[in-house]
C-alpha cells in the first residue's frame, strides 16, 4: 500500500533539480499542448533552450505549466513537482554566457539559440510512497 503526501517548496526544488527532462503545457491554438523539454536551473528559474522559430518559441509572457516526475511501476511510488510561472526570454548577455556551458546542451537537433525563462512563481508536489504500515507488516512477516 502506498500513501500520498504533499511535498514542500524546498522538497519539490529539489527534485526539481534532479531531472533533465521535463514537460512544458502551454495552449497552443486553443489546445492543450504538452512538450517533452530538457532543461535547467539558473539561479532557481527553469531555462529552456529551443529554436527561435518553433511553437515554443511564441511562449514569450504566455503563463505556462512545467511538470517533472519519477515513477517507479515496481513498486508503484514516485513523485510529481508542477511549477507555474510566466515565459519570458533570457536577454542579460553574462547570463546568456553562463547559460552557453557545453553542459546545458539541448538534446534536440538544429539551431537552439533561444533561452526561456520560466520563474517558479507557483510550485507544487506530491509524493506516492509506501505506507509505514506495509513496512510493519512486511517485517512481521518475515
Amino acid at each position: 500500500m502506498t500513501d500520498i503526501r504533499p511535498l514542500t517548496p524546498r522538497e519539490c526544488v529539489k527534485l526539481l533539480s534532479s531531472q533533465p527532462v521535463g514537460r512544458l503545457a502551454f495552449s497552443e491554438n486553443a489546445l492543450p499542448t504538452i512538450r517533452p523539454v530538457n532543461f535547467f536551473l539558473h539561479n532557481g528559474d527553469i531555462i529552456v533552450r529551443t529554436s527561435r522559430s518553433g511553437s515554443i518559441s511564441k511562449l514569450t509572457k504566455e503563463v505556462v505549466a512545467f511538470e517533472v516526475d519519477s515513477l517507479d511501476p515496481a513498486t508503484h511510488t514516485g513523485w510529481s513537482v508542477v511549477v507555474i510561472g510566466r515565459v519570458t526570454p533570457v536577454t542579460d548577455v553574462d547570463e546568456l554566457a553562463a547559460m552557453a556551458d557545453p553542459g546545458h546542451r539541448p538534446w534536440a537537433g538544429g539551431e537552439r539559440s533561444l533561452f526561456l525563462r520560466i520563474p517558479v512563481d507557483i510550485i507544487s508536489g506530491r509524493i506516492l510512497q509506501l505506507a509505514a504500515t506495509d513496512a510493519v507488516g512486511d517485517a512481521a512477516a518475515s
